[in-house]
């Protein structure tokens, strides 16, 4: 344990060895056992912090409020069909129509755009060998030129 990671420690997680990481806590204690003065004083500060952190308390709503909020809360409608409801007042089955229709225009789209790429490619003639695309072989292919007679 270094005085740096002691002083992350206390300042992540407090004064009370409770709170430290389980992995560092018996570490953390024997190193503040070792260096009491700069433990107090790191520890005091945290102490500090700790309880000032501590006093800052919500006070209970009334229940008065409580009843207001709860009484103008819209009632939940209720479905014909209970194993059809859907929280937003669809049914299950028009949340999976959507979903599948929006596949199939993925699917539909990535197809036209593939069709249009290949065409595209066919009309323009870049896709045909020629002298200018010796770049586009590879080792395992062999070369485009013929170096066999030299």
């Amino acid at each position: 344990m270094t005085p740096e990671r002691f002083r992350a420690i206390v300042d992540a997680y407090g004064a009370d060895p409770r709170h430290w990481p389980a992995a560092e806590r018996a570490a953390a204690s024997a190193w503040a056992e070792l260096n009491r003065s700069e433990a107090d004083a790191l520890l005091a500060q945290a102490v500090q912090l700790d309880q000032w952190l501590a006093s800052d308390a919500e006070a209970a709503p009334a229940p008065a409020l409580v009843e207001r909020i709860v009484a103008s809360a819209p009632a939940r409608r209720r479905s014909r069909w209970l194993w059809l409801a859907w929280p937003g007042g669809r049914s299950r089955r028009a949340g999976w129509w959507w979903s599948g229709a929006a596949f199939a225009g993925v699917g539909l789209i990535g197809g036209v755009a593939g069709a249009l790429a290949v065409s595209f490619f066919l009309v323009t003639g870049s896709a045909s060998p020629g002298p200018e695309s010796s770049y586009l072989t590879t080792g395992f292919g062999g070369t485009a030129a013929d170096w066999s007679g030299e």
